[in-house]
C-alpha cells in the first residue's frame, strides 16, 4: 500500500518551529516526518500521528478542522522521554470530497495500521471519525471495546441527519456488529437524556459519571484497560482548563485528571488506536487547548514506553489465583492478580465459548471487585459482562 497517497506532507515552515526551536531534545527534532517527496519508512514505527480535519459531519463545531497543525505545533515543543519509541508523524489525512468519502478512506488505513501493530494517534476534526476507526477493526472482523471519554453519549436521534454527536448510534445499528462493549467515561448527567442511560443499561454498556470517576480516578484504569479503542472528546474537559472546545462547560475532568487517564490508556497492550476530537481553534485562548492535547499525547506516549503484554489470557504464569465462591456456591469467581503489575483480572465462565469473544472472557478489575466479592457480593463489571455472553 502506497500510503503517501492517503496524506498530505507536513510543510514545516508552516509550524514556525524548525526555526525558532534548535534545542535537540525536543520531541519535533526526533520524529519521522512525512515532508515533500520523503513519506518514512514506517519498519520500525510504533506510533504514528494522523491528523484528520474533517467536520462536514460536525456538530455545531466548525472550525474543528483547523485543530491537527495547531496541535502539531505545541506537541513539537515537548522534550522528549529519554526512551521514546520511534514516532512518525504522516501530516494530514487527504479529506474526501463527502464525509462518507473521509471515513472509507480513513478505515482502509487504519486497518492497515493495525495489521501492522502500528498505534494511530488520530487528531481529529470533529468525533465522528470515530465512526470511521470503528470501521476499521469490522474490517478485520475483530470484536472490539470501545471507552469514550465524553460529557455525553453521543446516540443521537435516528431521525435527525449524522452528526458527531450521534456516532455511537451508527455503531450499533451495524449489522454484523463488531462492538462488544462500550464505556463512557466523565459524562454528566444534566447533558444526557435518561432515556439514553437507560439505553446504556438495557444494552449492558458501562456508564462513569464525572463525579463517580473523580472520586477514585484509578477505578476508571480498568476500563480504560479494556479498551481497544479510546475516544476523547474534548467537552469532558472543564472549559478554565481548555476553552478550545465549542461544548466545553464549567465541569469536566482537569488537565492532570485527563492525562493521567490518557496514560493509563498508554500502558494498555490492548488498546491499538486512540482518537482526540472536536477541539477547535476558533475559541481557544492562547493555544491553552491546543498545549493540552500535546500535554495528552505525551503522557499516552509516557504509558506506551512501559506498557507490556501483562494479562492472564495471554500470559499463564506471573499470576496469582483466587477462587470466590458467592451465594452459597450458586457462583464462583476466579480472580488473578499479576505479580509483576499488581493488576487484577476476573474470569468469565462459559461452557461453550463462543471464538469471536475469545478476548473477553478474562476482564480487567480491581482490587475492590475482589473485595466485593469477598463480602458475599457479585462485581457488577462481572455480572454486566457475563450478561453479554450468556444472557441471563
Amino acid at each position: 500500500m502506497d500510503l503517501s497517497l492517503y496524506f498530505n506532507p507536513i510543510i514545516p515552515e508552516e509550524l514556525d518551529f524548525f526555526t525558532a526551536n534548535e534545542a535537540n531534545n525536543l520531541i519535533g527534532n526526533h520524529l519521522l516526518m512525512y515532508t515533500e517527496g520523503r513519506f518514512p519508512s514506517l519498519e520500525k514505527v510504533k506510533l504514528v500521528l494522523v491528523g484528520v480535519p474533517e467536520e462536514k459531519n460536525a456538530y455545531n463545531n466548525m472550525g474543528c478542522s483547523e485543530a491537527p497543525d495547531k496541535v502539531r505545533k505545541q506537541f513539537y515543543q515537548l522534550y522528549k522521554h529519554p526512551e521514546m519509541p520511534p514516532i512518525a508523524d504522516l501530516g494530514n489525512f487527504k479529506i474526501g470530497k463527502t464525509a462518507n468519502d473521509t471515513y472509507i478512506a480513513l478505515e482502509n488505513i487504519v486497518s492497515y495500521f493495525i495489521e501492522n501493530d502500528i498505534i494511530p494517534i488520530i487528531i481529529g476534526g470533529s468525533q465522528d471519525i470515530t465512526y470511521a476507526n470503528y470501521l476499521a477493526y469490522e474490517h478485520l472482523q475483530r470484536v472490539i471495546n470501545i471507552v469514550s471519554i465524553d460529557a455525553r453519549f453521543d446516540i443521537g436521534n435516528e431521525t435527525l441527519p449524522f452528526k458527531s454527536n450521534s456516532y455511537l448510534h451508527k455503531i450499533i445499528l451495524r449489522q454484523p456488529n463488531f462492538l462488544f462493549n462500550y464505556s463512557n467515561i466523565g459524562y454528566q448527567t444534566y447533558f444526557v437524556d435518561k432515556e439514553d442511560i437507560e439505553l446504556m443499561d438495557k444494552l449492558y454498556f458501562d456508564a462513569c459519571r464525572l463525579g463517580e470517576a473523580q472520586e477514585d480516578l484509578i477505578d476508571c484504569e480498568p476500563l480504560i484497560r479494556n479498551a481497544d479503542v479510546l475516544t476523547l472528546d474534548m467537552s469532558a474537559i472543564r472549559f478554565s482548563d481548555s476553552p478550545g472546545c465549542k461544548h466545553a462547560s464549567p465541569n469536566g475532568f482537569n488537565g492532570k485528571e485527563i492525562c493521567q487517564l490518557s496514560r493509563y490508556a498508554g500502558v494498555n497492550h490492548k488498546l491499538s488506536s486512540f482518537g482526540i476530537y472536536e477541539y477547535n481553534p476558533t475559541y481557544d485562548i492562547a493555544d491553552q487547548s491546543a498545549k493540552l492535547i500535546a500535554q495528552i499525547i505525551w503522557y499516552f506516549i509516557d504509558g506506551f514506553i512501559i506498557r507490556q503484554k501483562d494479562a492472564p489470557d495471554i500470559i499463564k504464569n506471573n499470576f496469582f489465583k483466587y477462587f470466590v465462591s458467592l451465594h452459597d456456591n450458586a457462583y464462583e469467581i476466579i480472580f488473578y492478580k499479576s505479580k509483576i503489575s499488581g493488576l487484577w483480572w476476573m474470569e468469565i465462565p462459559s461452557e461453550n465459548k463462543n471464538p469471536a469473544y475469545s478476548r473477553h472472557y478474562i476482564v480487567p478489575c480491581s482490587l475492590k471487585d475482589y473485595e466485593t466479592a469477598c463480602r458475599n457480593e457479585i462485581p457488577e463489571r462481572w455480572f454486566q459482562t457475563l450478561k453479554k455472553i450468556k444472557p441471563i
